[in-house]
């Protein structure tokens, strides 16, 4: 008996059909998306003044978070849970107590002129902080102004603040300017 001739396949049309394939997984898969902080970045600045003065220790509100996640608020030990309402007291200041932040009269439209905070919060983290302990922290201080903003707007407009129009809005926004200053992190110890 003879050698039987094998017979070729014809591969011409595989890298057609892998081309394709590839392209459509790539058209149908979804891919998840790192989702970050919605936060718009103050602009660049100039130039400091020099005459700046000083901001006043009492209207400084110190969130810290160490390298063991644990968080301390104005240098005590608080729970995460915690924070939200922490943050509230300190923007509000309803008994004008003196370690909490000064007020400003200032004029605002739709209100006339009332008492505006002057309070920052100071937000540091350790460098070697979990990112899931820092994105809680950060979402309970913007929980507190969320919080804050719409229970303005029920009491002044009778609707939550989302559903407010764009000047009204605005003016919720100039009596609760989020204020959050995020030092870079740092080792700031356990």
């Amino acid at each position: 008996m003879g050698k039987r001739d094998v017979q070729e396949v014809n591969a011409g049309s595989m890298a057609d059909i892998a081309f394709l394939l590839l392209i459509f997984f790539l058209v149908t898969t979804t891919m998840d998306t790192d989702t970050g902080l919605a936060r718009r970045l103050p602009p660049p600045v100039e130039q400091v003044d020099p005459d700046t003065p000083p901001v006043k220790e009492r209207n400084v509100f110190s969130v810290l978070l160490n390298s063991k996640n644990q968080l301390l608020v104005e240098g005590k030990p608080m729970r995460v849970e915690e924070l939200k309402d922490a943050t509230k007291e300190f923007i509000l200041n309803e008994n004008n107590a003196d370690n909490l932040p000064e007020f400003k009269e200032t004029e605002v439209p739709l209100f006339g002129f009332i008492p505006v905070s002057k309070g920052i919060i100071s937000l540091q983290n350790d460098n070697g902080t979990q990112y899931q302990q820092y994105l809680m922290v950060q979402n309970e201080l913007q929980r507190a102004y969320n919080e804050l903003r719409n229970e303005l707007s029920r009491r002044k407009f009778r609707k939550d603040y989302e559903e407010l129009e764009d000047e009204e809005k605005k003016a919720i926004r100039t009596i609760y300017p989020q204020r959050i200053s995020e030092a870079e992190p740092k080792n700031i110890g356990k």
